[in-house]
Parts: C-alpha cells; structure tokens; sequence
C-alpha cells in the first residue's frame, strides 16, 4: 500500500461536483453548512481503499465518523449483517426515501436500514437542519423521493 497523500484540490472539485454538494450519506447540502464536507474512502484506506476518483465520496462531518473504516452494519430488521451504502455503487433512491413529512431517511432496504442505523441519518441536530432548510424550500433535494 502506497503512504496516503493529500487529495488534491482539483479532484476534490470533482467529487463535490459528483454530488452536488451533497454529503453522498445523508443528504444534506454543503451549501449551506459553516464547514467544508470532507471527502469519504468509500472502501476505506485502512482497507486497501485508494484515492482514485471511484473510491471517494464527499460526506458530512458526522457521516464521515460514524462510518470510519466500516464496511458493514447490522440491520435493525433482521438482525443480519448486510454492507453499507457504497455511493460509487449503489443508488441513493433504490436504499432510501424520504418520510412523509421530508425530514426522515427511511431505509428501503436491508443495506438501507442498516446506513440509517450505522451513520444516524435521522439524528436531532441533522432533523432540525432539514426542517430549517424545508421551511425556505431547500428540502429534500431535487430528485430524492418522499414516502406517500
């Protein structure tokens, strides 16, 4: 494994601009945050992940710890171990929804589930973000799906 090197501010750029400013975990917008979004290793650096382009997610602070070298979680319905949400893998609405009332991450599925539990998607701090930012027509974000 070659030593870790600092991502350099053009691919940076890049990934920002993958996801829309969007912490690729949660949802929530980088706009309008005080702090930068960090950029995630999906497949972890301690885990032979790399800094190529295809490994790298941006992520929110508080997604980005919580995750850390994870790869896996439990889902809260069966019990079983499934992976993570993989954002260079998987689509965000075929493993998550909205609740009805747009503020909630909903799991779809057992790797769904499982995100939502592992990263707290759902926690207070992040919920009142999301109810500020719906207020003024911020949230949820263009093309995410809401439960009926």
């Amino acid at each position: 494994m070659s030593p870790r090197r600092r991502i350099s501010a053009d691919v940076q750029r890049l990934v920002r601009r993958r996801a829309s400013q969007l912490c690729e975990y949660c949802h929530t917008s980088e706009r309008w945050q005080y702090v930068r979004f960090t950029i995630d290793h999906v497949i972890p650096f301690t885990r032979g992940g790399t800094d190529d382009l295809d490994n790298l997610a941006l992520a929110c602070f508080h997604c980005n710890r919580r995750k850390a070298n994870r790869l896996t979680a439990v889902d809260p319905d069966t019990g079983e171990e499934t992976t993570l949400f993989n954002p260079r893998r998987d689509a965000w609405n075929e493993h998550f929804v909205w609740s009805a009332d747009g503020l909630g991450v909903i799991g779809l599925t057992p790797c769904g589930r499982a995100t939502v539990m592992m990263l707290a998607l759902n926690r207070e701090r992040i919920m009142d973000i999301r109810a500020a930012d719906q207020m003024i027509g911020r949230h949820p974000p263009v093309g995410d799906q809401v439960q009926d």
